[in-house]
């Protein structure tokens, strides 16, 4: 039995959900967001909240269970404060700007690499060595900071490259003569 799955996900004030044919539609301050609903789990919004229930009691239902409550409840986090993911640049001369809608990095490769920002997400760089990614879907700001980070990968020896606010990087030791 889910314990996730069991409590309802309450609605905050000012945020609305309809299920509209197949699809769960969450209205709030900050934007609209839309969930295509699972076959396996029965939805019900009710004055509260909204619950999620398995409709059998096979493997796959009870699976698509928990995994449809968060997912419910990212759409209400999403639409009430949304999402944040920072990323620190280390690395002698490595440095990114936001030029318009595009994210400019310098990561000591010969050319600049600009990255184009998507719909529905705000990149910030409050210094040269920070990028805040934010956005109401989860999802996408965490797909954006994995292709940003996918330029240049932290190594394991001096640490340089793009990692997340409070990434561990497991340090190796160099050659020794």
């Amino acid at each position: 039995m889910s314990r996730i799955g069991k409590r309802p996900v309450p609605i905050p004030a000012g945020v609305t959900a309809a299920i509209e044919g197949k699809q769960l539609a969450i209205k709030g301050p900050k934007g609209t967001l839309t969930l295509p609903l699972a076959d396996e789990v029965r939805y019900a919004v009710e004055d509260g909240g909204i619950s999620v229930q398995p409709v059998s009691d096979t493997k796959r239902a009870r699976s698509f269970w928990g995994l449809q409550r968060t997912l419910v409840q990212n759409l209400v986090t999403g639409v009430t404060d949304g999402f944040t993911r920072q990323l620190l640049i280390t690395g002698v001369g490595y440095r990114a700007a936001v030029q318009g809608k595009n994210l400019k990095l310098q990561l000591g490769y010969s050319h600049d690499v600009d990255y184009t920002i998507p719909e529905g997400i705000t990149i910030v760089t409050p210094d040269a060595t920070t990028v805040n990614i934010s956005g109401i879907d989860k999802q996408k700001v965490g797909q954006v900071a994995a292709e940003i980070r996918r330029w240049r990968k932290p190594e394991p020896y001096k640490g340089k490259g793009i990692k997340y606010a409070g990434e561990f990087i497991f340090r190796k030791e160099g050659k020794k003569k």
